[in-house]
C-alpha cells in the first residue's frame, strides 16, 4: 500500500520534514518513491514556505491509490486536494479491560471491609471477664507468697493442692 507521509530530516531539535510517497512497509526515513513536498514546522503558520507541495503529482498519486497520513491529509485539506475530518475517539480516555477488572476487585475489597466493619460495630464481641479476673488473682497470689514464707510449711501444702486443682 502506498502512503503519502512525512520523512523526518534536519538536526536534533530542529525538525524538517519531506513529504514523500513511500511503501507503507518501508521505514519512516528510509526508501521512498518520490518526494512531493516539504514541511517546516519551525516557520510561522502564515509563512508560505511552511508547507510546499507539488499539487499535480500528489493528485496523480492519490488517483493511483496512495493514502495520505493524518498529518499530511490535514495540510492537503487546507488546499482542497483531500477532504480531511478530525478523528473522533470517544473511548480514548476510558481505562482498559484489565484496569477495569482491577478497579472492580478493589471496590469489592473495600465493600467487604466496610461490611465487616459495620458488622463488628453492630455486634461487639463479648467482653472476656475471665481474663480480667485472672490478673487480680495473680496479684493476690503474689501477695500471699510473702505471707506463706512466714507461715509454717503445713499451710503451704494445701495451697499448692488448691492451685493444682484450679
Amino acid at each position: 500500500m502506498l502512503k503519502i507521509r512525512l520523512a523526518r530530516g534536519g538536526a536534533k531539535k530542529r525538525p524538517y520534514y519531506s513529504i514523500v510517497v513511500a511503501d507503507s512497509h518501508s521505514p519512516r526515513d528510509g526508501r521512498f518513491i518520490e518526494k512531493v513536498g516539504s514541511y517546516n514546522p519551525l516557520l510561522k503558520k502564515d509563512d508560505p514556505n511552511r508547507v510546499v507541495l507539488k499539487q499535480e503529482r500528489i493528485a496523480e498519486w492519490i488517483a493511483k491509490g496512495a493514502q495520505p497520513t493524518d498529518r499530511v491529509a490535514r495540510e492537503l485539506g487546507k488546499l482542497g486536494i483531500v477532504k480531511w475530518e478530525a478523528g473522533n475517539n470517544p473511548t480514548k480516555a476510558e481505562p482498559g479491560k484489565k484496569a477495569k477488572e482491577r478497579a472492580e476487585e478493589k471496590a469489592q475489597k473495600e465493600a467487604d471491609r466496610a461490611a465487616a466493619a459495620a458488622e463488628a460495630a453492630a455486634n461487639p464481641p463479648p467482653v472476656e471477664e475471665p481474663v480480667a479476673e485472672e490478673a487480680p488473682a495473680a496479684e493476690a497470689a503474689a501477695e500471699e507468697a510473702p505471707a506463706a514464707e512466714e507461715a509454717p510449711a503445713a499451710e503451704e501444702a494445701p495451697a499448692a493442692e488448691g492451685e493444682a486443682q484450679a
